[in-house]
């Protein structure tokens, strides 16, 4: 029965996948479609309001514009987690943020981690939580998928766009309608969606338990549809009234593949080469495998020093699961929870086996296992533009990718991104080690691998962690929030400009020495880029950690 579950969901993946990425790229077309007739007004009332003209940006100004938003919606949200206190909608009186927390949780939301360094009932006010954090919940995703959109454009060598217009049409025409319906279908399963405050049960004893509640229901949708993760509850989504049952958890996890299995579609339909498309969701879709293989072998196997106890479960590891999803189900979304760079969890990722804790690392360094909504699809194109450089380099020919020449200066800005996300995870963590050992719960490779996946996860922008960090302190805070604003806006300014150095190049015709990036060996070849390239990258640190941790496990 597991394992038919297990068919079931991803079947129902791939049957969504190209239907959605066919929408997504109707909805993000130049010219007039038959979405307008229905959004139309509702964009023009939007764009009016703020002043925005449709006209086509250069990358520049796309990026400038891009930056500016985030960064002033960071500065609005963070004064409204310094002021909650005083702030209406706070039934439970939650007090005002700590100053650096406040930092940490602003940029963690707008850049789609949603790390969260406090408990998720106790940090914010209702307000808060409804005015900031579903607010960036929806703002966040729309400007990946605006920047992926952008980029998509430049590499076709057609116009930019504009940031204003692809974000709001993001949210109207897709995060927003889809967020509500499944709002409305998982209040119908159970989920809570109220503003009155904790209920208090008296219990058996006489004594009595609060018990956390609020709008968790519009929270929930727009988390797992924005590939935001978060929890608007401590426990995220092992909490009933994030999760209550089976259908809830198949729900969330096809909300988190939903955009980014959907995006090699989009980019083959608006470079009018499904094909490649096709091709790539297809390499993409064969690391995720892997990775989940891998993921539920190891938690088959379950912990060696268990099974000489003789308390081993018989369905596999169940430490730190819900008995209402078993092994299986807890399995297959910490895969798909990092795979998407969502970070939501139904299962704490610090009990996972040595191996399944390195699988969910992977994922994240890796960043291309369809990864996150836009910025997911960026890695991958980066990726295979490494691939077709390389092929070039091997046959003595200048390398080409969509009929423009690769040459050095988009290869300095692919460098340079491959570069930032190393040095945004090695340099802190290496810190972090030999300064505030004693905020670290675990000694030994275990402990590496804490503080490691922690950095991994701000600066992949996943936000789920190894529990047990004492991380709501200034340092992890400061530094954390420092990871997750480069990691999410350092690749989009220097793909955003390789795509604009693309776009600039005329146009090469293609002859029978042209390497096609439509086939299968181009299939593989991008395969080899990213386990070479990416994976070989943070080998070091994963042999020192979850690696060294998994061949020192003795019975």
């Amino acid at each position: 029965m597991a394992f038919l579950a297990l068919g079931v969901t991803l079947l129902l993946v791939l049957l969504l996948a190209r239907p959605t990425g066919l929408y997504i790229a109707h909805a993000f077309k130049d010219e007039q479609t038959k979405l307008d007739r229905f959004f139309g007004p509702i964009e023009r009332g939007i764009f009016k309001i703020g002043g925005i003209r449709r006209d086509n940006q250069s990358w520049k100004k796309y990026v400038f514009a891009l930056l500016m938003c985030n960064a002033l919606m960071i500065a609005l949200v963070y004064i409204i987690f310094r002021t909650q206190a005083y702030l209406p909608l706070n039934p439970t009186n939650v007090p005002n943020m700590e100053p650096t927390l406040a930092f940490n949780t602003a940029i963690s939301f707008m850049t789609t981690t949603n790390l969260q360094h406090y408990s998720g009932e106790s940090g914010l006010s209702y307000l808060s939580q409804m005015i900031a954090i579903v607010f960036m919940m929806f703002v966040a995703p729309a400007s990946g998928l605006a920047a992926c959109i952008a980029f998509i454009r430049g590499l076709g060598g057609k116009p930019f766009g504009n940031f204003f217009v692809d974000m709001v049409r993001a949210i109207t025409r897709l995060l927003l309608p889809l967020a509500i319906v499944m709002a409305i279908v998982f209040i119908a399963l159970g989920v809570p969606q109220t503003l009155e405050p904790n209920a208090i049960a008296h219990t058996i004893s006489g004594g009595e338990q609060s018990i956390a509640r609020g709008p968790i229901g519009s929270f929930l949708s727009i988390k797992q549809l924005g590939n935001n993760g978060g929890g608007f509850l401590g426990v995220n989504s092992a909490h009933p009234f994030e999760n209550p049952d089976a259908i809830s958890n198949l729900l969330q996890i096809l909300l988190m593949l939903l955009i980014p299995t959907a995006m090699p579609f989009v980019y083959g339909k608006m470079v009018g080469n499904a094909k490649q498309g096709r091709v790539l969701f297809v390499a993409m879709s064969m690391l995720f495998i892997v990775m989940l293989g891998t993921t539920l072998a190891a938690e088959s196997t379950g912990n060696p020093v268990l099974n000489s106890l003789g308390i081993q479960h018989d369905q596999g590891s169940m430490e730190g699961k819900e008995v209402r999803f078993g092994m299986m189900q807890s399995a297959l979304y910490s895969v798909v929870t990092t795979a998407s760079e969502t970070g939501a969890v139904n299962t704490m990722h610090d009990t996972l086996t040595p191996v399944a804790g390195l699988v969910a690392i992977a994922n994240m360094m890796l960043n291309t296992v369809f990864g996150g909504a836009g910025a997911g699809l960026m890695n991958v194109l980066m990726y295979a533009i490494i691939g077709v450089f390389l092929s070039g380099l091997m046959v003595g020919r200048t390398p080409e990718f969509l009929g423009k020449k690769i040459e050095g200066k988009e290869m300095m800005l692919i460098a340079l991104t491959m570069l930032m996300t190393p040095f945004l995870v090695l340099a802190p963590s290496a810190w972090a080690l030999f300064s505030y050992s004693g905020t670290i719960s675990n000694s030994g490779f275990h402990g590496l691998t804490q503080v490691m996946y922690e950095y991994t996860s701000a600066a992949a922008n996943n936000g789920s962690g190894f529990e047990g960090l004492g991380d709501n302190t200034p340092f992890w805070n400061i530094t954390t929030g420092i990871v997750m604003y480069i990691g999410r806006f350092f690749s989009f300014v220097t793909l955003l400009a390789v795509a604009g150095s693309l776009s600039a190049k005329k146009a090469v015709p293609e002859t029978a020495g042209t390497f096609r990036t439509d086939t299968a060996l181009f299939g593989v070849v991008f395969l080899a880029a990213v386990l070479i390239v990416g994976a070989l990258t943070f080998f070091p640190g994963l042999v020192l950690g979850p690696i060294a941790e998994q061949l020192t496990l003795k019975p």
